[in-house]
């Protein structure tokens, strides 16, 4: 049976602590439980940013050197770049010949993304992604995917695409993966939404420990009713309070949950101590994410490095899929 794990992260921008606390730390954490492989999804992200690829490679690097920062080690996990792994797509596209149009058409966050976006996503890229991250998945045999509570029908189609190929075809190839969520598996963004770059929620992993003040103190949302000082909150409805629990310390969560209540602390000095808190859990990853990019080559050499050890599992599966389905 596979212990294989993997996951996988777009670069479409600065990763926030959404992305630390529900997604990298799982990474680390299932490192040495079987063989890792942690991807960096740059076809993924063509998706959304077609028309700005010179952004992708940039972004590419600075998800490299926050996985590196976060703990990932390439010494135990397996860190590359899905173009530099070309069998990923030669899956998708064998995949896209047998998966029926109205399964791609019902995934939930097709039509929610679409409501959303900036750009224009009214491609086949876009509506065939949830198929390409099937051929991410399966194409390693991984067993395990740490991913966020949005991902999980993404998954079962994943499963069910498995399915599919081994009917259609009279094999048993791919393990069908299990999700393995965070105690967190989501995490509340400034105005209280889920944290999400597309909102303009986030607090970044690179912003400063003076960012994130400003962000916690300025912009974060509180409990509407206390107008006042004096006036007693209600921690249960309160995005601050959220902040806290995944946060703070016991002391300082117990602390807020009975003095808010009694208006024994204001909304600003609240605010401020769910900063410093957000401050001492990103700052050495802040200061490590800096030091990682500061070398490139560095970096570039890890990808390279992992991208060829990715293809040459990857290059396996491909010859057992083409056998499967009569292929030369």
């Amino acid at each position: 049976m596979s212990s294989r794990v993997l996951s996988g992260i777009q670069p479409s921008g600065s990763l926030h602590i959404g992305h630390l606390i529900g997604v990298l730390d799982n990474f680390a954490r299932l490192q040495g439980q079987g063989e890792s492989f942690y991807m960096i999804a740059d076809w993924h992200a063509l998706t959304s940013k077609y028309e700005k690829v010179e952004e992708i490679w940039p972004a590419t690097l600075e998800v490299t050197a926050t996985y590196l920062a976060a703990g990932l080690d390439p010494a135990s996990s397996t860190l590359f770049v899905q173009s530099l792994v070309k069998e990923h797509a030669e899956l998708h596209l064998l995949f896209s010949m047998m998966t029926p149009l109205s399964w791609l058409e019902r995934v939930p966050t097709y039509k929610e993304k679409l409501q959303n976006a900036v750009a224009d996503l009214g491609s086949y890229g876009f509506l065939g992604y949830p198929l390409l991250q099937a051929a991410d998945i399966l194409i390693y045999k991984a067993a395990k995917v740490p991913v966020g509570e949005d991902q999980l029908f993404h998954l079962e189609l994943t499963r069910e695409v498995a399915r599919r190929f081994h009917f259609l075809y009279q094999t048993e190839l791919f393990p069908e993966p299990q999700a393995v969520l965070t105690q967190t598996p989501k995490v509340p963004g400034l105005d209280g939404k889920k944290m999400s770059k597309s909102y303009g929620n986030c607090i970044f992993l690179r912003d400063t420990p003076e960012q994130i003040l400003h962000k916690c103190t300025r912009e974060m949302a509180s409990d509407p009713a206390r107008v006042k000082r004096t006036d007693p909150g209600n921690p249960d409805i309160c995005p601050v309070f959220d902040f806290h629990k995944l946060f703070s310390s016991k002391e300082t969560v117990d602390m807020v949950n009975t003095e808010c209540r009694r208006a024994g602390i204001g909304c600003f000095d609240c605010k401020k101590k769910v900063a410093e808190a957000i401050i001492a859990r990103v700052e050495p990853v802040r200061e490590q994410i800096e030091a990682n990019l500061a070398q490139p080559e560095r970096i570039e050499a890890i990808l390279q490095d992992g991208s060829a050890r990715a293809r040459a599992v990857a290059s396996s599966t491909m010859g057992e899929v083409r056998a499967a389905m009569k292929l030369p």
